[in-house]
């Protein structure tokens, strides 16, 4: 049994070194190794990795390596020489051909969080994201750092697209929506949510309503999603006429800002909403101290480096939900990253 001295040894160097092993999974990702395993008819060896990415076989066969370690790979070293194949982790979450691939937001990830997440420290220090000092981006206005190029507002919409493949359904089963045929998802991006509500509740349409640059990024990469029980609507929600709607959907968004900017726009929100009809917040929901869960406590601090907000306890959603005139407020986890909490008017 492992003394307490060597238990702290071992968690203090799991911790330092973590910051390489996103890094490991970042590099194959952008590199394209997982696809190219998922596509080959079988194993294959480093040398012919290296060949088909245009890598160098030294470095190719130290990051296979790795991988197998994490794995996020397998190898098979009968006859005499190692041979990689994807493991199902890979199969299922990392290749893009997956249709639950998580491809985009690990590229998102590795381009734009990460690179704030290097100035954390000075984020603690003075409490205000870190796009200056990443990116040479002014950050007054959060989403003008967010959406700051086409190409990233791309890559973060197709991002949003993996994460709701995999946690859509679940959070938008965690209360029965049935009773609400028109519902309008407030920065719904490019839709993909919206689509994992009209799979579930048949005889429902969303309106996706977002600022005009998203939505006409939806439109011309992510045609498929409007379709006759989903529609687009151009706005911004803290200053257009929202539309109409028996329940409103806030997925992912008030994490993002202050709790002077939360009050403004669920009031707005309580103010367009019928008398009986609903609103539905998705966000990762911290434990009633704060201290937990670990994943939701990492978002948290995420939020620090790169927007105004931060992750909240049912408590406090349930405050600010109740300072906007909502009632009957409902908080629910899903067991996964992402939980639901549902209000009437």
């Amino acid at each position: 049994m492992a003394s307490a001295e060597e238990d702290s040894d071992r968690l203090l160097s799991d911790y330092t070194n973590g910051f390489m092993v996103s890094q490991v999974l970042f590099a194959a990702c952008e590199l394209g190794v997982f696809d190219l395993l998922a596509e080959a008819p079988g194993p294959l060896s480093s040398a012919a990795v290296a060949a088909g990415l245009g890598t160098s076989p030294e470095g190719t066969e130290l990051l296979l390596d790795t991988c197998v370690s994490l794995k996020l790979l397998r190898v098979d070293t009968g006859g005499g020489r190692a041979l990689y194949g994807s493991s199902e982790l890979s199969r299922r979450y990392l290749a893009r051909s997956s249709p639950t691939s998580q491809h985009h937001i690990l590229l998102y990830l590795a381009k734009t969080t990460y690179l704030c997440w290097g100035h954390l420290a000075q984020a603690v220090r003075d409490g205000k994201n870190q796009y200056v000092r990443a990116f040479g981006v002014p950050s007054e206005e959060v989403f003008a750092a967010i959406y700051r190029s086409d190409e990233e507002r791309l890559l973060f919409m197709r991002g949003m697209q993996d994460v709701w493949r995999v946690h859509g359904r679940h959070v938008m089963a965690a209360f029965d929506l049935s009773p609400f045929p028109l519902v309008c998802d407030l920065g719904g991006c490019s839709g993909a949510l919206a689509r994992e509500c009209v799979s579930l509740y048949p005889g429902c349409h969303v309106t996706v309503f977002d600022i005009p640059e998203v939505v006409q990024t939806a439109r011309k990469y992510f045609p498929i999603l409007e379709e006759a029980r989903v529609s687009f609507c151009e706005g911004d929600f803290f200053k257009d006429p929202l539309p109409e709607a028996d329940l409103y959907v806030l997925a992912r968004i008030l994490h993002d800002w202050s709790p002077e900017k939360c009050a403004q726009l669920l009031a707005r929100v309580h103010r367009a909403c019928r008398p009986g009809g609903g609103l539905l917040v998705i966000e990762s929901l911290l434990d009633a101290d704060g201290r937990g869960p670990v994943t939701t406590q990492l978002f948290s601090l995420n939020m620090l480096v790169q927007t105004e907000g931060r992750e909240r306890t049912p408590a406090q959603y349930r405050a600010l939900l109740a300072a906007a005139g909502f009632r009957d407020v409902q908080c629910r986890r899903t067991g996964g990253p992402y939980d639901a909490v549902l209000a009437r008017k």
